[in-house]
């Protein structure tokens, strides 16, 4: 049974890290996103706390919450920017959850402590120029040489791979016959580092929303790799990259239901100042009828990542309800957004007022992590009976509250 109250340890992490964002983040973000400039010490306030390692296990460097600690941060950071909710999807959604559920110990004590702690930061290299949705199209390839491998390839529009990530997940072909016959079996994963010869980056400019985040771009040209940092065993590539996409999907769910609530919120704040013919416009009953879908989204969305998240915990199967919450949320906060212009009127044009940011931003999550055709098309599958749905592989251990709740701040 599904227990909707928050317990107390929920609510103190979810009121640090919405007084942290609002006092750190809130009041710059305008001026940030104008210039289209990452602040990096921003990641490092965010280790301060333990965000970046929120969920995972304290024997390997994190503050030992659960899932839905991990979606209540996801909600709060992205209530004042997408961002910052992006950091927490590349790097502990993507990425060290990956290897807290695939990684061998030696990688787990190398790579996974030091990016919760957040001496490191991590991202996730899926996404080629030519290979989005199409996963198989991907043209990165590994050759084995003795004890290393020989990775060379381009990845695009990667969260943080500019100048900020250390840590790369990989995704490339390690067999070329089974990659002629598009077989996903022929794919592996490994752990590349930004310091590696052969490796290059770049920033993405000119997004249209997320612009005080880092994206860029990755090669490898000829980059070696110890045997060792290959994830899983050698072709389990594509089932790693889906299982750390659920992990995403996740974070890219509770946090669009971020922005929902926060266009209900500016909504609500407009319309109890703004006066038009003689009254204020919350009192007209088409704005009324604005703020009340925004709330019905929104207490919808919230629910919806909710329910993926115990289903998390309890490391039962939850892709289905991971990718329901993902689409739905998605295409929520982009109609809420909207409304929310709309409710601001001209105001709600420009930047003196959040929510175009909002509406910028959400566009994005529509996209990555699964487009909304590609959601609408597996969730009618899983109806039809056409897809089933795979066990969950790893939940996390029990966390124990007192200890997460220090680890945090939180009071």
């Amino acid at each position: 049974m599904i227990d909707f109250e928050l317990t107390e340890d929920h609510k103190s992490i979810r009121n640090t890290v919405r007084e942290f964002a609002q006092r750190e983040v809130a009041p710059r973000i305008k001026e940030l996103d104008e210039q289209q400039r990452f602040d990096r010490s921003i990641l490092d306030k965010m280790a301060e706390l333990n965000l970046l390692g929120v969920c995972i296990p304290e024997e390997y460097g994190g503050a030992g919450f659960d899932y839905i600690a991990l979606g209540l941060v996801c909600e709060e950071l992205e209530a004042v920017d997408t961002f910052m909710r992006v950091v927490m999807s590349v790097h502990t959604g993507l990425n060290s959850l990956t290897l807290y559920s695939w990684g061998t110990e030696e990688q787990k004590r190398r790579y996974l402590v030091p990016q919760a702690k957040g001496e490191k930061i991590a991202t996730y290299g899926l996404t080629e120029p030519g290979a989005g949705s199409d996963v198989v199209g991907a043209r990165s390839t590994g050759k084995r040489e003795g004890d290393e491998w020989v990775l060379n390839g381009e990845k695009m529009w990667i969260s943080l791979a500019g100048d900020v990530a250390d840590n790369f997940l990989f995704f490339c072909w390690t067999d070329e016959e089974k990659r002629r016959k598009r077989d996903h079996t022929g794919m592996s994963c490994f752990i590349v580092e930004r310091s590696m010869p052969g490796f290059s980056s770049g920033t993405i400019h000119g997004k249209m929303g997320i612009r005080a985040g880092n994206t860029g771009y990755f090669n490898l040209t000829d980059v070696r790799v110890p045997a060792e940092n290959l994830v899983g065993e050698e072709g389990e590539g594509f089932k790693i990259a889906m299982f750390a996409l659920e992990q995403g999907r996740y974070t890219v769910a509770s946090g669009a239901t971020g922005i929902i609530r926060a266009s209900r919120d500016a909504s609500i704040a407009y319309a109890n100042s703004r006066e038009t013919f003689g009254t204020k416009i919350a009192n007209h009953q088409l704005v009324k009828q604005k703020i009340a879908e925004m709330e019905a989204d929104y207490q919808m969305s919230h629910l919806l990542w909710l329910r993926a998240g115990y289903l998390k915990n309890e490391g039962r199967p939850n892709a289905k309800e991971t990718s329901l919450a993902k689409w739905q949320a998605t295409v929520r906060s982009e109609k809420a957004a909207s409304m929310a212009i709309e409710v601001h009127g001209a105001n709600g044009f420009s930047n003196d007022y959040p929510v175009e940011r909002y509406l910028r931003n959400c566009k994005a999550a529509i996209i990555y992590e699964g487009t909304r055709d590609i959601h609408t098309l597996m969730q009618a599958d899983w109806a039809l009976g056409l897809k089933k749905e795979k066990a969950a592989r790893k939940t996390l251990p029990p966390y124990r509250a007192a200890d997460a709740r220090e680890a945090v701040g939180a009071d």
